[in-house]
């Protein structure tokens, strides 16, 4: 299985790759492993849905 670095899977997504970072911790990334201090993602993961996006919905305000 191919696997990809923080830094590949946020160009690929169009995020930073903080909020990769955070996906991982998160656990929203489907068989993301921890190797040591670093990540690996697999090849054909998909973009989690962003959080923030649900916010409005839920307190009523549908943008």
């Amino acid at each position: 299985m191919d696997y990809l670095t923080v830094r590949d899977a946020a160009k690929n997504w169009n995020v930073s790759e903080r909020w990769v970072q955070q996906y991982c911790i998160e656990g929203r990334i489907e068989g993301v492993k921890k190797f040591g201090v670093s990540w690996a993602i697999p090849a054909d993961a998909k973009k989690p849905a962003d959080p923030r996006k649900n916010i409005r919905k839920i307190r009523g305000k549908d943008v």
